[in-house]
Parts: structure tokens; sequence; C-alpha cells
């Protein structure tokens, strides 16, 4: 059986602080460029501290069927895939800016 959490006070099992975290952040999608010029969309804006930004990413590289990595806080994932990285984070709740 779980315990309570020290934030919102609710049992585990209905723990709302993910969402809250979620909803408060501004999160940045935009490309940039890698050696060779190869394209690389960037996720800057998620803190790890709330998120698990290594879950994050292993969802998000397995939705656009891409590699990616966890650095400094960002996420980068090979290609681009800002229009799809925008609809998912969507989907889970994030606020989305896209860059272009």
């Amino acid at each position: 059986m779980g315990g309570i959490c020290p934030r919102c006070g609710l049992p585990e099992e209905l723990c709302i602080c993910e969402d809250i975290a979620k909803e408060q952040q501004s999160v940045k999608v935009y490309l940039g460029k890698r050696r060779y010029g190869k394209t690389v969309t960037i996720v800057e804006g998620i803190e790890s501290q709330d998120i698990d930004l290594n879950e994050l990413a292993k969802t998000l590289k397995t939705k656009c069927a891409s590699g990616g990595t966890v650095k400094d806080g960002k996420i980068e994932l090979q290609g681009d895939h800002a229009k799809k990285v925008e609809e998912i984070l969507t989907d889970m709740g994030f606020t989305v800016e896209v860059i272009h």
C-alpha cells in the first residue's frame, strides 16, 4: 500500500504533482544543426526535478522512431520531428511553443 505524497498531501495513487508541473512549464521545441549538416530536434524548458527527462526522452524516441539523448537538461532527437513532438507533448499536458 502506498504512502502520502509530501507535496500535494494525496495518496501516491492519486498524486497530481506531475500534472501540475506539466501545466506550469513552458516547453520550447526547435531545430538545430549538428555535424555534417544533420538536423536535430531540441526540447528545452522541462524541469528535471519534477519530470523524469530520461523517461520522457524514451517516450519521444519511441513515438518518433528516432534516436536521441538527454544533454544539459535538454532532449535531443535525431531528425526533424518538431511537429510530431509538439503534438505528443501537448497530448501529455505540456504547454508547448515551437520556434522556427
